[in-house]
């Protein structure tokens, strides 16, 4: 956390934001519906048939815990940190002497402890208590929340060890045991998460009207071709596989898994890089069905798409993978969060059609449309957004065996060491995403050759790299300079992010027909807040797409259809006259009030 520090821009924005408001915003929400609280009322042995929340809402505090101790580590406050110790110390006080801790089930007047592995989220909670544990110790040392964390994996490797048997119907446990193995250099966390990924796949769960696949218990992980099922249970999973995979040094399992995403970002993804087809599942969908309107793309999908890359990333050193990192950042996570940071989206559509509605500071039930809420029912999108952004600085740039490769794009200052002990550092200005400016300063250099790699996205044809008054050509990829850096050299790299054009896949029947219209990494779209009907929107694709502002406008008409006491027939309509219409960052879209948007725009 302390080698790469986000010092401006378009993230230091938000991550301001986020520990200014959002941080303080969730837990408030936490205390005022009593999910802090069941930690004391269990500590206190309160016999209630009341307990608040769903059965997942130890998680979400845990969550935040995560959020809070990640950005203690980034901006240090006396005030959070206390905030912090006080509800840590209601885990300790809550814990059962054999290390188990949940305040849902185990007590005389609850159901009993694993008694329902598929719905319970008991496993889940405990994987996000031990990387809450994770956060606070590699940012504030040893303390008490590493020991509840390391109790209660001990707990679960004597429950559900060789011996034992059983999965959760959330994956979570299993990437969360490895990081926890790493952080305690335990073994046996590790081979924990081993067995409940090699576990998973026997439909060894109770059967469900979703089917196994929702809880990805249809195909064991090293036979399955492609995600399916629940978006955010499959895309956990995968991180706990990769993680296995990496520890244990098991090419078989991370190459298929690598290929199950692969396949899943090039038939099941939104443009967007959202993920999630189906609203009654929260599921993916069959191979190309993507229907705009329709798109669940869920908030913890996002993050998780987010971690399960970065791993790829480190894992398999291909670009590619900081790629979808950059439009997942862009187009989902940016989107998802609200200006103050105390409203949020938990489903990320790609078509409004009906106008977004006012909702005031209270919680909502339903999850779709917008506008973005301050609290839903099932609130684990915000304590997970809060965590990645408190950590975001650790997906920008990585280190190898030869020097320093920048992936993501944000103003930061590096200091870090290579391998052999050299001291290095940059300082990276940018006005990225809205521009392509990007200017990459060397601030340490140890002597002796080494690299600096800069990441050229796959859109960015026509890049050019500047290195001591020189300019060439870059393919997207990645550019990589080896070379003895003195201290003061600068590397320039302009990436072209005009408006352009983007065309789907003609299997994908929901958008056939439309268009959409990309800046650099950012996804546009129409919005109207009552001006114009959308649904009428015909764009006429003769002419590139004219860069105005952060956005673009595009020639187009509205064609309003005549009504008619049968929708099926011979295409009538009025057609309008040619307007310009202005696209928008989707990220920016329902900020200004109540409106309709699309992403895919209908062709003339």
């Amino acid at each position: 956390m302390d080698e790469v520090r986000i010092t401006g821009g378009f993230w230091a924005i938000r991550q301001q934001v986020n520990g200014e408001a959002t941080l303080g915003h969730a837990l408030d929400w936490m205390d005022r519906l009593g999910w802090t609280g069941n930690f004391t009322a269990a500590a206190n042995g309160v016999e209630s048939r009341e307990r608040k929340g769903r059965e997942f809402a130890d998680s979400e505090v845990y969550k935040i815990v995560e959020a809070m101790s990640w950005e203690q580590g980034r901006f240090p406050s006396d005030e959070l940190n206390a905030r912090i110790e006080t509800v840590t110390g209601t885990f300790t006080a809550a814990q059962d002497d054999d290390g188990y801790l949940n305040t849902a089930f185990g007590r005389h007047w609850q159901r009993p402890r694993y008694d329902d592995l598929a719905w319970g989220h008991e496993l889940y909670c405990a994987g996000h208590l031990l990387q809450a544990a994770v956060a606070r110790t590699r940012t504030a040392g040893d303390g008490p929340l590493l020991e509840v964390a390391r109790r209660a994996a001990d707990h679960i490797c004597e429950v559900f060890g060789e011996s034992g048997q059983g999965i959760c119907g959330h994956p979570e446990i299993e990437t969360a045991l490895v990081e926890f193995a790493r952080l305690a250099g335990e073994q046996r966390y590790l081979d924990q998460a081993a067995l409940f990924v090699e576990r998973r796949g026997y439909r060894s769960l109770p059967a469900h009207e979703f089917g196994w696949s929702y809880f990805n218990d249809d195909v064991p992980v090293r036979k399955a071709t492609v995600f399916r099922g629940h978006a955010v249970r499959a895309l956990y999973l995968a991180c706990g596989a990769v993680d296995v995979a990496v520890e244990t040094g098991d090419d078989d399992l991370l190459e298929a898994v690598a290929a199950q995403f692969d396949r899943t970002w090039a038939r099941r993804t939104h443009l967007t890089g959202g993920m999630g087809s189906r609203h009654q599942d929260e599921a993916f969908g069959d191979d190309f069905v993507l229907p705009a309107d329709r798109a669940y793309a869920e908030t913890c999908a996002g993050v998780a798409t987010v971690m399960l890359a970065q791993r790829l990333l480190l894992a398999t050193g291909d670009s590619r993978y900081a790629g979808v990192v950059d439009r997942v950042l862009h187009n989902v996570i940016a989107t998802a969060i609200g200006d103050d940071g105390r409203s949020f989206f938990y489903a990320n559509t790609l078509h409004q059609r009906t106008t977004t509605r006012a909702n005031g500071d209270s919680e909502r039930l339903d999850v779709g449309g917008g506008p973005r809420a301050p609290w839903f029912e099932v609130s684990c999108c915000l304590p997970n957004l809060a965590r990645l952004l408190a950590s975001l600085s650790s997906y920008l740039v990585t280190a190898d065996d030869t020097g320093l490769r920048v992936h993501q794009y944000a103003d930061c200052d590096v200091e870090t060491h290579l391998a052999d002990g050299r001291p290095v550092g940059l300082r990276v200005r940018t006005s990225y995403p809205e521009g392509g400016e990007v200017a990459v300063r060397v601030t340490r250099s140890g002597g002796e050759p080494w690299s600096i790699s800069l990441r050229v996205p796959g859109w960015a044809t026509g890049a050019v790299l500047t290195v001591d008054d020189e300019r060439r050509p870059v393919a997207p990829g990645e550019a990589v300079l080896t070379r003895e850096w003195a201290v003061g050299q600068e590397i320039r790299l302009e990436l072209p992010t005009q408006p352009r054009f983007i065309w789907p896949d003609p299997r994908i029947d929901a958008v056939r027909g439309c268009v959409a219209v990309e800046r650099g990494p950012l996804v546009l779209c129409a919005e109207s807040l009552g001006e114009n009907d959308l649904d009428a929107l015909r764009v006429w694709t003769g002419q590139d797409p004219e860069q105005t502002g952060d956005g673009a406008v595009v020639r187009a008409r509205f064609e309003a259809p005549l009504d008619s006491s049968w929708p099926y027939g011979d295409p009538s309509g009025r057609p309008g006259t040619p307007v310009a219409v202005h696209l928008t960052p989707y990220h920016r879209w329902a900020r200004r009030g109540p409106s309709t948007m699309r992403v895919w725009l209908p062709t003339t």
